[in-house]
């Protein structure tokens, strides 16, 4: 199998630094479009997007090696998943619109569950690949895992089941790749981690970042993949890691860190621009952008809309207010086992990760969408409208805060997802 193993790094308050130094979610009467063409889904990305990948203490980011442990888990599968999260995370609520079961984890496969997807994605992972790193002296302690790592997985599922080409080469492809969504996560925050102090510059690994992230989605579109799903980077100055050691002179006018939220805007707009490139490279494929960074600060804006309470302060966590967040002592650790009594009122879970809450609101702006460029319904369709253009109808019932808040008020009110294995 192809490897994607790694040692623990302290990515939490090196993340944080890096980017200071230079409820709700699918509503009772949201729906997809029940002509979607969309079988199957193949995720990839980090933390934000991982189902099971990483299992701990073995493997994972440093400062959060306890997913394994209470309280993960605790809002909806009662028990750690292998997410970072109470709950849910976005791609299982896009799983559920698209009336698909959570995505298993390709490491951790119990049977054989593949026929409507598979997650690759990892916990700590890195657009751009390990080898860079240690030939630049920047982390030669870590034995990282990659989106090219992931992509190595992913040819090896396709080869397992008799695929070694691209969709018309032979009929198990198409069976395996068409009716397909890629969900290509977030990636890029670890490598600008993992890069500091360096004397690469953040310009430096920006666009080494971006560029490896543009070759594996370029990768999959070769293999005559035609619809994928792209997001961007959250806006890193809003997270409560971030703001835990944030000088008072750095807050922007909703309260978020102004440094880490200009890093990840440039990151995003150099993205956009080269998978415009991209766009015209494959102009049959559907290139979805995922706006990640404008979906979290509308909500950070608009929070009590929302239904949230608590805009920068983890559920789980130790320490004082305003934040509840200190290191060591994170989310899961022996003197931090339980959380709030109230998750779906935080949008922040354990420092760096989101509450299911946050995640289902995340993923509602996608789906109908608001975030989404173009629309998410033309991956639903197979209609290319064109390529970036501006958010059109909504592939989803219309979600704005009114809706929210009451979703969160009633978080049975959202389609349930059965238990990942």
């Amino acid at each position: 199998m192809a490897s994607l193993t790694f040692r623990p790094f302290k990515i939490t308050l090196v993340l944080a630094q890096i980017f200071l130094n230079s409820n709700f979610g699918l509503a009772a009467d949201t729906q997809t479009n029940p002509n979607s063409s969309i079988k199957k889904i193949y995720a990839f990305g980090d933390s934000f997007t991982d189902t099971g990948n990483t299992r701990p203490p073995s493997s994972g980011p440093g400062g959060f090696n306890h997913v394994s442990s209470p309280p993960y888990g605790s809002t909806f599968f009662l028990k750690p998943s292998g997410r970072y999260c109470d709950g849910r995370i976005v791609i299982d609520f896009v799983a559920e619109a698209l009336s698909l079961p959570p995505l298993p984890p390709y490491l951790y496969l119990e049977g054989n569950k593949t026929d409507q997807g598979l997650n690759f994605a990892v916990s700590g992972s890195t657009a751009i690949e390990h080898e860079f790193f240690v030939k630049n002296n920047i982390s030669s302690a870590f034995n990282l895992t990659s989106i090219q790592n992931q992509i190595n997985c992913f040819n090896e599922f396709l080869e397992k089941k008799g695929c070694k080409g691209s969709v018309s080469s032979s009929s198990e492809c198409s069976g395996l790749l068409e009716d397909s969504l890629i969900w290509f996560g977030e990636t890029g925050a670890n490598d600008y981690a993992i890069s500091f102090p360096s004397s690469f510059s953040k310009d430096t690994i920006r666009e080494h970042a971006v560029s490896s992230a543009i070759t594996a989605i370029q990768a999959l579109l070769s293999k005559g993949l035609k619809s994928i799903a792209v997001q961007g980077l959250p806006p890193i100055g809003c997270l409560t890691a971030n703001l835990f050691v944030a000088p008072p002179n750095d807050k922007d006018d909703i309260g978020c860190g102004k440094n880490g939220n200009n890093q990840s805007n440039t990151h995003n707009v150099l993205y956009q621009e080269k998978l415009e490139e991209l766009r015209k490279q494959f102009p049959n494929a559907i290139i979805v952008y995922l706006d990640y960074y404008k979906a979290y600060i509308d909500t950070v804006k608009n929070a009590e809309s929302y239904g949230f309470k608590e805009k920068f302060m983890a559920c789980c966590g130790s320490g004082n207010p305003p934040l509840n967040f200190t290191l060591p002592a994170s989310c899961g650790t022996a003197n931090t086992t339980s959380a709030c009594a109230n998750p779906n009122e935080y949008i922040n879970w354990d420092g760096v990760h989101l509450t299911e809450a946050m995640n289902k609101v995340l993923a509602n702006m996608f789906l109908n969408g608001t975030y989404s460029q173009p629309p998410f319904q033309s991956l639903l369709t197979g209609n290319n409208d064109g390529g970036s253009g501006a958010p059109g109808p909504a592939s989803a019932a219309a979600v704005g805060p009114a809706a929210a808040a009451a979703t969160a008020s009633n978080p049975a009110a959202a389609p349930a997802v059965a238990p990942a294995p």
